[in-house]
């Protein structure tokens, strides 16, 4: 593995601890894991502790408010933005770490534009690894700070996302890292730990949803929730499998454009027609690492697609902010959106409907 310096003495205190809730347990599980001259026993007992109490088991509440404006009946938040530094991806983030501290690696790698960098840093520096974070040159992220107040390296690329994907590939394989990207030889214990997110929602309803609305970019956490719920289905545990809803941005995702176009592969887009803005960027992308898996889901659950303007993802965050009280993304809200699309078309029936929160502003 990697030679190198000890960064963890490098991550800045008052960032860490903004993450970290307060508590002596959760420092000591902290300086357990991340302590290299401790048994690998003992950190990963500490780290898994960490991740039991910091990671998951996000809020599941009811959008009263927004049901009354919108006419959706009985309409429930899945607020990812709960976790530690706002998004669902620090569930991805923590597996990876953990993983990659089972298996003996000291440093990790992965390109983003944003929130996954944060997750993958904070996830890193708890266990004392190298976090090395590749972003395309010209995309300026309001996170890129705070992904270097957690100590981890950002290295600015050429290209875009996908060809930051393509050069933190070749650095994992040479500086051997591990490679924490979409898509990869990691895709099923990225989607085994999004699958979590349809566990949670059965332990409070004790069956499915009829929909679940989701912001789509790489298909990953789409793909897992739909497995999640899969699993629970094969064991009895369910009457039904709900229907994914996916949503997003209008013509710059090729799992929409698929499922849109009934397709059973999901064709990557012209490179060069993708145009990202600083509503969209979450959700764009011309290569869908786990588009297929994304694909199937919505064709197994017969679900369906959206395309969603940036004018509607505006508007659904201001919904939420007014309405519920939520500051969040617009692209987190693209799932939300594509629910709204059906109910506005026909009205759906009295039920159960779910939309994951992806990211909070």
């Amino acid at each position: 593995m990697i030679t190198m310096v000890d960064h963890s003495l490098e991550v800045r205190p008052n960032r860490t601890h903004e993450f970290l809730r307060t508590g002596d347990e959760l420092v000591r599980w902290r300086d357990v894991a991340r302590n290299t001259s401790q048994p690998l026993g003992a950190r990963l007992e500490a780290y898994e502790d960490l991740v039991a109490a910091e990671v998951g088991d996000t809020s599941l509440t009811r959008a009263r408010n927004v049901e009354r404006e919108t006419g959706v009946r009985r309409l429930f938040l899945k607020f990812e933005a709960g976790n530690p530094t706002g998004s669902q991806k620090d569930r991805i983030a923590f597996a990876q770490v953990h993983d990659a501290l089972r298996r003996g690696f000291d440093a990790v790698t992965l390109a983003t534009c944003g929130n996954y960098g944060v997750a993958m840093a904070f996830a890193a520096s708890l266990a004392g690894f190298r976090c090395v974070v590749h972003m395309p040159a010209d995309y300026r992220s309001q996170r890129e700070a705070e992904i270097e107040e957690l100590g981890a390296e950002v290295i600015r690329t050429p290209g875009d996302y996908e060809a930051a994907v393509e050069v933190s590939r070749a650095f994992a394989e040479r500086e051997e890292a591990y490679d924490a990207n979409p898509g990869g030889e990691n895709a099923a214990l990225q989607m085994l730990t999004y699958a979590e997110i349809a566990r949670e929602i059965f332990d409070e309803f004790h069956d499915s949803p009829a929909v679940v609305g989701i912001p789509v970019s790489n298909g990953t956490t789409l793909a897992g929730i739909h497995r999640g719920f899969a699993i629970l289905y094969r064991r009895g545990k369910l009457s039904r499998l709900p229907h994914m809803a996916a949503g997003s941005a209008r013509r710059q995702n090729p799992i929409i454009r698929a499922a849109l176009a009934q397709l059973n592969e999901c064709l990557d887009l012209e490179p060069g027609s993708v145009r990202n803005t600083k509503v969209n960027e979450p959700l764009i992308n011309w290569h869908a690492a786990d588009g297929d898996a994304a694909l199937r889901a919505i064709h197994e659950s017969d679900g369906w697609a959206a395309e969603v303007s940036d004018r509607e993802l505006n508007a659904a965050a201001k919904l939420l902010r007014q309405e519920e009280g939520l500051y969040v993304l617009p692209a987190a809200t693209a799932g939300l959106c594509s629910l709204l699309q059906l109910q506005r078309r026909s009205p759906l029936p009295p039920d159960r409907y779910v939309v994951i929160i992806t990211s909070r502003r």
